[in-house]
Formats: structure tokens, C-alpha cells, sequence
């Protein structure tokens, strides 16, 4: 994969997410849930975040302008784009950080798959570096879990 496929494939990915974490958290303010509307838009921030770190990384390159079926994903949709059926409104704080968990773990897969598999060293060398800022909020995401577990306060919590 050419770096500047990569990088098409990064932004689309990171606005995808953005944009599903955002309606999850809209779903949970409007049927009165907080506490994982609150979660829900951390995440997209953190994506966003991501998503202009990879625009930023793009730079001087013309990218791609590619059309939804020329994206080239694991499944159906980009690999972070949370489960859809989070927006369920009785959803409580356990199942929201599970799917959160998930996407964050089907982003790290993906980057890492693009960087056990390209030829490209600098895509190699990006993949290996969003791949690691992945593997960094899918660890943070097991701390929230497990101290969602013990009862504990999230980062989250006021």
C-alpha cells in the first residue's frame, strides 16, 4: 500500500469513527444516559484527534480522493466505526466501554495488518505509529473497564 493510500484509508477511518462515537453520544444525551453519552464523546474526541494527526501526516501529499467502495476494509465499514447498536438507549456503561473496546481493537488490527503487509517502508513506519497510538487507546480503555469493574470513578467522572 502506498503511503498515500494509507493515509486516505487513516482519515476516513479516524473521521468515520469521530462521526459514530458522536451519534452514539447524541443517542445516550437524548434518552437521558450521561454517564455514557460522556464516554462516547471522549472517544470522539480522541478521534478526532487522531483524524488531525493523520491529516497533519499527509502534508505536502495529494491524496487519493476515493469513493466509499473504493476503500478497501477488513468488513463492511472502516474497522472503528463503533457498533451501531450502541445507540440502544438503555445501554449501560459496561456495554458501551465492550463496544468502544471493540473499535478501538478493530483500528489497532487494521493498522497493524497494513503494516505486517506492505512493502512500502513508510507506510510501514506510519502503520507501526498509529498502530501503536491504537494499542495505546485500547489499553486505556481496559483500565476504564477494569476500574469500571472494581467500582471505581472513570477518568471520565466528574
Amino acid at each position: 500500500m502506498k503511503v498515500e493510500d494509507f493515509l486516505a484509508h487513516a482519515v476516513q477511518l479516524e473521521a468515520e469513527a469521530a462521526m459514530r462515537f458522536d451519534q452514539l453520544a447524541d443517542a445516550m444525551s437524548t434518552n437521558g444516559n450521561p454517564k455514557v453519552s460522556k464516554l462516547f464523546r471522549r472517544l470522539a474526541d480522541y478521534s478526532r484527534l487522531h483524524l488531525s494527526d493523520a491529516r497533519a501526516r499527509s502534508g505536502f501529499r495529494e491524496l487519493p480522493e476515493l469513493r466509499p467502495e473504493e476503500f478497501v476494509w477488513p468488513d463492511l465499514e472502516s474497522p472503528e466505526s463503533a457498533a451501531i447498536w450502541g445507540a440502544d438507549p438503555f445501554i449501560g456503561r459496561e456495554e458501551a466501554l465492550k463496544i468502544a473496546l471493540q473499535a478501538e481493537m478493530a483500528g489497532l488490527d487494521y493498522y497493524q495488518s497494513v503494516h505486517d503487509n506492505t512493502d512500502d517502508p513508510e507506510t510501514r513506519i506510519l502503520a507501526k505509529e498509529f498502530a501503536e497510538e491504537e494499542r495505546d487507546h485500547v489499553s486505556e480503555l481496559r483500565k476504564w473497564i477494569a476500574a469500571h469493574a472494581a467500582g471505581d470513578a472513570l477518568p471520565i467522572d466528574p
